[in-house]
């Protein structure tokens, strides 16, 4: 007589892998289907998970590091192995220097292939190339570890200073089967990614004092603190102490930008200026001038500026960087904002008010100045008068959430169009890096579900133009605005020897809109701010895939943009 025992049940690395991220509250996932990933992503979809997919990589792992800036969540990006990895690499790149929460997952061969170089298919050992590009690098080897590996990457790519995570899955590993409920065991939920971090008492004192008696005392505000989410601390201590602020361009709408004490109009006056700076989130990177030269009203591009300075970030080493910090305060922006206001009191002296007063002066003064420019109507538009038309939008929908890149298109933008809420406004970042505006205006419109107005200049617009797909697939509430100037700068170059066209020079009146009519959406040319104003509005009213070809005069442009100071020749031209 035979007893039969009971067959159990069994999982594999597909499930496990899927279990993990929606224990962890992760439910979209950007990639680019094929192998060794291509299953995996119809088991995520079929098991309720969505599944954005892209037509190159490099997008989808731009979607994924916008995702995460926008949701505090670390956005999933899938790849394929090598060719799909290396292409991911450089949104992987980008998210960690920018501070975004960010997984890059890509399928890979197996080590004792990789190791030998035996020639295997898209051979590549993934894991050491991307650990100098990513904030921390994993590879899970077995079915029974995917939980460990993926609790490991989320609580990096959140905790402390957000970044990107790389987790290598080497393709063998989703086929790997083990009993169920012990892989249900090996899953883990992670507690607390991002704990608060305190500052400490005397260091939040230091700062207090030294903002006591700052005569010219100036708040610079960075994307750090829009991504903390302290919108309401924040406020509280702008407004109680009434330090005028300057907001950089992913940190505007944080305050309105039309706040009293927003010093954005007297930026130049304000950073020669002030003597006491606080960063809140914000680093003395190229994008301050490093907080040296004739920006900060030194004598030479070297020297430092005479202002001291108080850092408010949660990494220690981000102090002296470039300048000396009198005053680091070291924790979560929250809770050192939150420890800032407990700290100043009732009590508190507003600025002089010779040095408000100025800043007021000067911002009344160059706002004057802006109005004339955008008042005008030329023929072919201007830079200004078709961001004019950008501007009027968001004031009447304060929620629509701006993508901008490009070199005049991003530079003219972040001065004319004001934002009013926080976390509204997706641009290039620390890196200054193009070709991240078609995945970032997807992530922005799967995860926040407003509409998104992607404003890119046609250099910019080419590096990511074929996502228009993606969007048209998906059906995306995005308009995209194309500032077409017929090239890179201006479309106005030409070639001395009179042979093929200049380097900078595109196709003449480039016909973009047919590109997003190809695939179901709406395309429209716009050569007057009227008509791009008509574009504009039906495309935010019915929310459907739009591409407005904006015409802009081909000689408006400048070379760089407003960094001609880091391009050799065009500041020896004076350009």
């Amino acid at each position: 007589m035979t007893t039969d025992t009971p067959t159990r049940e069994t999982t594999d690395g597909f499930q496990l892998v899927i279990d993990a991220l929606k224990l962890n509250g992760i439910d979209t996932i950007f990639a680019l289907p094929g192998i060794p990933i291509t299953d995996f992503l119809r088991l995520a979809q079929a098991g309720g998970m969505k599944v954005i997919s892209f037509r190159h990589e490099q997008h989808a792992g731009n979607a994924a590091a916008a995702a995460g800036y926008l949701t505090g969540k670390p956005g999933i990006c899938f790849t394929v192995s090598a060719p799909g990895f290396l292409n991911g690499l450089t949104a992987l790149a980008n998210a960690t220097t920018n501070c975004f929460p960010m997984i890059l997952v890509s399928g890979s061969s197996e080590r004792e292939i990789v190791d030998l170089q035996q020639g295997d298919y898209e051979e590549m050992d993934q894991l050491a190339i991307a650990k100098p590009l990513a904030k921390a690098a994993f590879r899970v080897l077995h079915a029974e570890d995917i939980g460990i590996g993926i609790a490991r990457a989320i609580r990096a790519a959140v905790s402390g200073r957000p970044g990107g995570v790389y987790l290598d899955l080497p393709a063998k590993l989703f086929a790997q089967s083990m009993d169920k409920e012990a892989g249900e065991r090996s899953l883990v939920q992670v507690v607390d990614p991002a704990p608060r971090q305190i500052p400490a008492p005397d260091a939040v004192q230091r700062a207090v004092d030294l903002l006591k008696g700052a005569k010219k005392p100036l708040v610079i505000l960075g994307k750090g603190a829009a991504y903390a989410r302290s919108d309401a601390a924040i406020r509280e201590f702008i407004e109680k102490t009434g330090i005028p602020y300057l907001p950089m361009s992913m940190a505007k709408g944080l305050l309105p930008d039309n706040h009293a004490q927003s010093a954005s109009a007297a930026r130049s006056y304000v950073l020669a200026e002030a003597n006491v700076v606080m960063l809140v989130g914000a680093r003395l990177n190229w994008l301050l001038s490093h907080g040296k030269g004739k920006t900060w009203g030194a004598a030479s591009a070297k020297e430092p500026t005479k202002a001291q300075f108080i850092q408010v970030d949660i990494s220690p080493t981000e102090a002296d960087s470039n300048v000396a910090v009198a005053a680091p305060v070291v924790g979560d922006i929250g809770s050192c904002i939150a420890a800032l206001n407990a700290a100043i009191g009732s009590g508190w002296a507003k600025p002089p008010a010779e040095w408000t007063g100025a800043i007021a002066e000067r911002k009344d003064k160059n706002l004057s100045k802006m109005a004339e420019t955008l008042a005008k109507d030329p023929s072919p538009m201007s830079f200004q008068s078709a961001l004019n038309v950008i501007r009027n939008k968001v004031a009447e929908r304060p929620d629509a959430i701006v993508v901008n890149e490009g070199a005049n298109t991003l530079d003219f933008a972040r001065s004319i169009v004001d934002m009013y809420e926080p976390r509204k406004r997706l641009d290039v970042g620390t890196w200054g890096i193009m070709g991240i505006g078609m995945g970032f205006a997807v992530a922005a419109a799967v995860t926040q579900g407003k509409p998104v107005i992607a404003v890119c200049g046609d250099s910019a617009f080419g590096f990511s133009g074929m996502e228009v797909e993606t969007i048209c697939r998906y059906d995306l509430p995005v308009c995209v605005v194309v500032f077409n100037n017929n090239g890179i700068y201006k479309g106005t170059d030409v070639n001395p020897r009179g042979t093929e066209v200049a380097p900078t020079v595109f196709v003449k009146d480039a016909k973009y809109e047919l590109l997003m009519q190809a695939f179901g959406g709406v395309g429209v040319r716009a050569a007057t701010p009227r008509e791009l104003a008509a574009a504009l509005d039906e495309a935010v009213a019915s929310g459907r895939p739009t591409l407005i070809n904006a015409i802009i005069d081909e000689s408006a442009g400048t070379e760089s943009g407003r960094i001609t100071s880091l391009n050799p020749a065009a500041a020896k031209k004076k350009v």
